[in-house]
């Protein structure tokens, strides 16, 4: 995998290159009509397939993203191809920059994810796909919105089995991690594949009060 903005930059410059458009993420397509309204924010977006889906002009869709990323030139293409939907996009130079977004479009903001600080209670979604920094799980719950929902996906140590995909451990999950780092979280949809890739999916919902548990007691 790659270990520098540069080595990213080849990386999506040369996919950009053989790949035209790319489907978001199988979690987020399946399950986006469970996403709470609200702003987004897209963790390591890469080229943007899933920010383009949630922020379409589609009546469904819409939203507001704030996309990050390592990489210039994945920015460079998801500006590009977000203008050539239009889609309104802009350039942003810190990831609290817009506290209360009202328009649908993306907000791009390049950035190294290991150094970053997230703004508590800020997203109503979350997304971290294909991305694993679990120094960052604590700040993801935090900057989820009471009743805001994160969508996690990425490889598992089974990866290790099949072509593609990290090679560090360190950069995989373990079995059965991704159900337990947010204990913070209340589980709405948990699954792990080994077909052709070892992949583990969560989807998890912060609750929207931190006493409803006691209340209902």
């Amino acid at each position: 995998m790659p270990s520098s903005p540069s080595e990213w930059d080849a990386k999506h410059g040369l996919a950009a290159n053989e790949v035209a458009a790319e489907a978001p993420a199988g979690i987020l397509t399946e399950l986006w009509p469970l996403l709470p309204a609200g702003p987004v924010l897209d963790l390591a977006c890469g080229r943007g397939r899933n920010a383009l889906f949630l922020a379409g002009n589609g009546a469904k869709h819409g939203r507001h993203v704030t996309a990050v990323d390592w990489s210039g030139a994945a920015l460079d293409i998801l500006e590009e191809r977000a203008k050539a939907q239009n889609i309104a996009v802009r350039r942003i130079q810190r990831i609290d920059e817009t506290k209360t977004p009202a328009r649908a479009g993306i907000d791009l903001l390049q950035v190294d994810l290991e150094a970053a600080a997230l703004p508590a209670n800020r997203f109503s979604v979350i997304l971290c796909v294909r991305y694993l920094q679990r120094s960052l799980f604590p700040q993801i719950s935090r900057a989820l919105r009471p009743g805001g929902m994160l969508l996690f996906e990425t490889y598992t140590r089974a990866q290790l089995d099949f072509s593609g995909g990290p090679r560090d451990p360190a950069h995989l999950l373990n079995t059965g991690e991704l159900r337990r780092v947010f204990p913070e979280l209340e589980t709405v949809f948990y699954r792990e594949l080994r077909a052709e890739q070892g992949i583990a999916s969560l989807a998890a919902q912060k609750p929207r009060s931190e006493n409803r548990h006691q209340n209902a007691a």
